[in-house]
């Protein structure tokens, strides 16, 4: 979180208006900063072949640190990542060794654990077998791979890793708080002791106030707050819960931090003070977890999408300064729906995985009141196996997992309702809450006119998700007997759902049982789950696409997936860079907030606040959906790529993953051609999708066999390294 800046001191104009002080883009970095545009030269020497280095990005229990951590797990899973590129190169086998010293693994001599060489290709998730660790002990790992024909790598460097008491309870690892120094963007002089600061974003944290040494101590009067009055200064009345404070303080050349506790503010307004104010005289102190902003890049044609891409990664860092997600300044509470986008998000843009699983875990024991919110934690659980390959929580938490499907509530048909008498004590209980209720978006205004029944389609389709997803938990758990049921009750859902549920005068899906109304709701859900027959999708897709964002922040999530998966890039790529009052520009540009907003604005919700990043869906969707780069097998061992550019003409992204960063561009000129470069990771391998124009696809420059796909290219089996595909003219 490197925000440093050179000072700027401006004046009032003469009619009393200061300067601009609204957030500037950022400027485009270029190619040069990533690696993303392939020279001749690289993409040669990459496809030849060069050293098998040694593995690098390691991770013990998920974390690239584990020695600012005191494990307390008795039995830690380790991970790393090829430390080299190379075309189609996979891991074909390691060994892992554990030592109580440094220097025993130096002398090959380990003497807690050495795995002997193991078969495969994971290089995740790999759980500690060896002696008993000790606790309270600074310990070392190292690795060492085999690589396609045989080719062995150079031992890592040892990794520390630190133990703690071993507790009798679950418990995740997770770092401590973070602070970073964040210098102002601009100081405006508004003259007799009146300064205005603006940081350039909103931040969690406290402002750090200091005189120089020859000054004397004086009192002066210090405001923060998020919003902007039109000139310079902080708007003390910005309504909802938009923060400002006002406080007292004595400063002196000691700095002094105000206030007593962690709140948002992007301004601050300092009175009585009679110095010239410095860079170093006050001092943005942001508190954040641990953040590696160089680990995700993105930058497209499109000046507003860049924009918005920014806006939501910020908003991952910055709302993260509890050490849990949280749904926002308001109520600094974790919800299962807020923590499954932020997840999502995290994923995309750092290589950190702790802060998922830890609010997830967290959420399982402590869950909160809507349906939806219950089925979502299936839905973090696999998304935390898919892209970590560590099977830690699942198989710590599958019983309840399978709670959290609420098959308890099912009819014989397979649907589930929440009114119909089977909610009882011992039911809610089970899942860890107090009391159950459906809300299908929030606020209620954002749920287009939804009409509930016993019976509601939104936590149907969410009921069908959570079975399916159980279904390939139970699968990588061994338990090949629950994963068929699972199955069988998917199946039986989607069955019931669509002959119950659907209005077929209409092509549409109605939003309960027996009601006379189709929402965007009730449709996009279901499209965004694959819960619509193929043949029903058009009549849907073109619904949906005519509501526009019909929904909340959140629904905005499902809304643009169901979007993608109908194949309408252009429209989700229109919603996510519109002008319009529903959109992220709108929060940007209009509203003045650096960080997403729990809605469009306060006229939908006027108890808001500013910084929730349940609002950041961009920040996912953008690398997964527009990019298309998703992992198809646990740890990222197989991905899709499967870019839909809509009317955008080039992008660029680089998306971290736990096996290496995935780097990719594109150029395209629609309905006439498409180039795109990849460089992926060793030990990795993808299936990509190009747009279906021509009469096939070249790979490398030359023609690849690739299949026909719903209108796409399919190529299959595409390797590590760097590769150029083109189809079109």
């Amino acid at each position: 979180m490197d925000r440093n800046s050179t000072e700027t001191i401006m004046k009032p104009t003469e009619d009393g208006a200061g300067a601009d002080c609204r957030p500037s883009r950022r400027a485009f970095l270029g190619s040069a900063a990533l690696a993303v545009t392939l020279s001749e030269e690289r993409a040669s020497a990459l496809r030849a072949g060069g050293p098998v280095a040694a593995p690098a990005g390691f991770m013990c229990e998920l974390m690239a640190f584990p020695e600012r951590v005191a494990l307390t797990t008795a039995v830690p899973a380790f991970a790393w990542m090829a430390g080299f590129s190379a075309t189609d190169t996979l891991q074909t086998a390691y060994e892992l060794q554990v030592a109580s010293q440094a220097v025993l693994l130096m002398g090959n001599q380990p003497d807690l654990w050495d795995s002997g060489r193991i078969s495969g290709g994971r290089s995740s998730g790999i759980v500690y077998r060896g002696k008993p660790l000790p606790s309270n002990s600074d310990l070392f790992w190292r690795v060492r791979a085999w690589y396609g024909s045989g080719k062995l790598s150079p031992w890592s460097s040892a990794q520390a890793f630190r133990t703690g008491e071993h507790a009798a309870t679950r418990a995740i690892a997770r770092y401590p708080i973070v602070q970073s120094e964040i210098r102002p963007k601009a100081i405006v002089d508004n003259g007799e002791g009146r300064w205005f600061v603006d940081f350039g974003r909103a931040a969690f944290g406290r402002v750090r106030l200091s005189r120089p040494v020859q000054s004397p101590a004086g009192r002066v009067t210090v405001s923060l707050g998020e919003a902007k009055l039109p000139g310079d200064g902080i708007n003390p009345r910005p309504g909802g819960s938009v923060r400002f404070l006002k406080t007292d303080v004595t400063v002196g050349a000691d700095p002094v931090m105000a206030p007593d506790r962690v709140m948002p503010f992007r301004y601050v307004e300092i009175a009585g003070w009679t110095d010239r104010l410095t860079l170093e005289s006050v001092v943005q102190i942001a508190d954040h977890y641990p953040f590696d902003d160089s680990a995700a890049h993105f930058h497209s044609s499109d000046a507003v999408l860049n924009d918005v891409w920014d806006l939501c990664k910020y908003s991952i860092e910055a709302t993260s300064f509890l050490g849990i997600y949280i749904d926002g300044d308001r109520e600094r509470k974790p919800y299962e729906a807020d923590a499954y986008i932020n997840q999502l998000g995290h994923y995309c843009v750092d290589r950190e995985y702790t802060l998922a699983r830890y609010s997830h875990e967290t959420l399982l024991a402590h869950s909160t009141w809507p349906t939806e919110w219950q089925l979502h934690s299936v839905l973090i659980a696999w998304a935390d196996y898919l892209y970590t390959g560590d099977i830690g929580s699942l198989a710590a938490t599958y019983d309840l997992l399978e709670a959290k499907t609420l098959s308890a509530l099912a009819r014989p048909d397979g649907l589930i309702g929440t009114t119909t008498g089977l909610v009882t004590p011992a039911f809610l209980e089970s899942i860890h809450t107090s009391r159950i209720q459906d809300i299908v978006d929030w606020p209620a205004g954002e749920r287009d006119g939804y009409q509930f029944g016993p019976i509601n389609t939104v936590v149907n389709a969410f009921h069908f998700a959570a079975l399916a997803r159980m279904c390939s938990i139970a699968a990588a758990l061994g338990k090949r007997d629950e994963a068929r049921r699972f199955a069988e009750r998917a199946d039986r859902v989607q069955t019931s759902f669509n002959a119950i549920l659907f209005d077929h005068q209409r092509g549409l899906y109605r939003d309960s049982e027996g009601a006379g109304h189709c929402s965007l709701h009730a449709n996009m859900f279901p499209l965004a789950f694959g819960l619509a027959p193929l043949k029903r999708i058009p009549v849907i897709a073109d619904f949906v696409k005519s509501r526009g964002m019909a929904c909340s922040v959140y629904g905005a999530q499902y809304l643009l997936e169901a979007l993608y998966n109908a194949g309408l890039g252009d429209a989700a790529l229109a919603l996510m860079t519109a002008r319009t009052e529903r959109s992220w520009a709108h929060m940007l540009y209009d509203v003045g907030s650096t960080i997403t907003l729990e809605a469009w604005d306060n006229r939908f919700k006027p108890n808001q606040d500013w910084n929730h990043a349940w609002g950041a869906a961009p920040a996912n969707i953008i690398p997964r959906r527009l990019m298309g780069i998703e992992p198809l097998e646990p740890g990222y061992a197989r991905m899709r790529i499967k870019p839909q550019p809509g009317s955008l003409r080039s992008a660029e992204i680089k998306t971290p993953t736990i096996r290496g960063p995935v780097e990719m561009r594109f150029e395209s000129t629609p309905d006439i051609k498409f180039h795109m470069e990849t460089v992926l990771p060793v030990n990795t391998r993808a299936t990509v999708y190009l747009p279906g124009l021509g009469t096939g696809a070249r790979v490398d420059g030359r023609k690849r066999t690739a299949a026909r796909d719903n209108g796409f290219w399919r190529i299959d089996d595409v390797g590590s390294g760097a590769h150029v595909f083109e189809c079109g003219a």
